[in-house]
């Protein structure tokens, strides 16, 4: 199978999980060894974290990272598994629509199949992006996937809830805007709360994504609710990153190693590290 038919067949595959009361689940990765674990983990498919991503490159998560280094990044990670890939692209990494379409050109030559893009706006003013802006750059990212004959998974980010920037009537508005332009699920952070959850599941015409974390909904009660896709967002990297520093911590001031129990084995980390290697 060609490079082309095998980008096809993903992203059908990963259009297809997405079904309201069987939601497709993805806890985000980072890196490599993050995105073979999460898929020997059971994971049907592999979605990365932005903020995750970018602290692993040592800059801060929002649109601070360059293009180039975020989708090197991507490139590797949907080299190192089999499954379906889809690519926080934060903003799009781009000034304008032209540019996302550029974007999404490189996310397709990186391996990915699907695309998250934001509507958060950072360093400015407005905590969010004009609606009819942004369904402009969503519009470009379906053009230019379409252009190339993969029907990659745009999911449309929408900021209300994470930003304080309105509740459900804007962000009812807003996911319509975003579908009408080309969009194909769209994804709604901060909003877990079960009545806004079956509210927007209900009022938005295509799959609804929503981020977990602690506190939030079990998988099975989100599905209950019409949920079609579960991501963690960057609270793996987050959970990963906060035993470093407990265990650090422990070693620097106690020499102890208690927080460094439950580990996964080296052998078992070198096989699947090294696997095709």
């Amino acid at each position: 199978m060609n490079r082309h038919d095998l980008l096809r067949e993903q992203a059908l595959a990963f259009r297809a999980r997405h079904v309201p009361g069987r939601p497709i689940v993805l806890p985000n990765a980072w890196d490599t060894a993050s995105a073979r674990l999460v898929e020997q983990a059971g994971a049907t498919a592999v979605a990365t974290t932005s903020a995750g991503l970018a602290w692993a490159l040592g800059a801060a998560d929002g649109d601070r990272l360059s293009r180039d280094d975020a989708l090197a990044a991507i490139a590797r990670i949907a080299s190192t598994v089999a499954v379906p890939v889809s690519a926080d692209i934060e903003t799009g990494y781009a000034d304008d629509a032209a540019g996302v379409g550029d974007t999404i050109r490189a996310v397709l030559a990186a391996g990915a199949v699907g695309v998250n893009i934001e509507d958060g706006l950072y360093g400015g003013d407005a905590p969010v992006r004009p609606a009819a802006e942004q369904a402009e750059r969503i519009a470009a990212a379906r053009q230019a996937a379409d252009a190339a004959g993969v029907p990659l998974f745009v999911n449309a980010r929408v900021d209300t809830y994470l930003r304080g920037a309105g509740e459900l009537s804007e962000t009812l508005e807003r996911a319509a805007a975003y579908l009408a332009a080309g969009a194909d699920g769209v994804f709604v952070p901060g909003a877990v709360d079960p009545g806004i959850v079956k509210a927007l599941a209900e009022g938005i015409d295509g799959p609804l994504n929503v981020m977990v974390g602690p506190g939030a909904p079990a998988v099975g009660e989100l599905a209950a609710l019409g949920v079609a896709r579960v991501s963690a967002g960057s609270a793996l990297a987050q959970a990963v990153h906060g035993l470093v520093h407990r265990a650090a911590r422990e070693l620097l001031d106690a020499g102890t190693y208690g927080e460094l129990a439950g580990g996964s084995g080296y052998e078992e980390l070198n096989a699947l590290l090294g696997r095709g290697r």
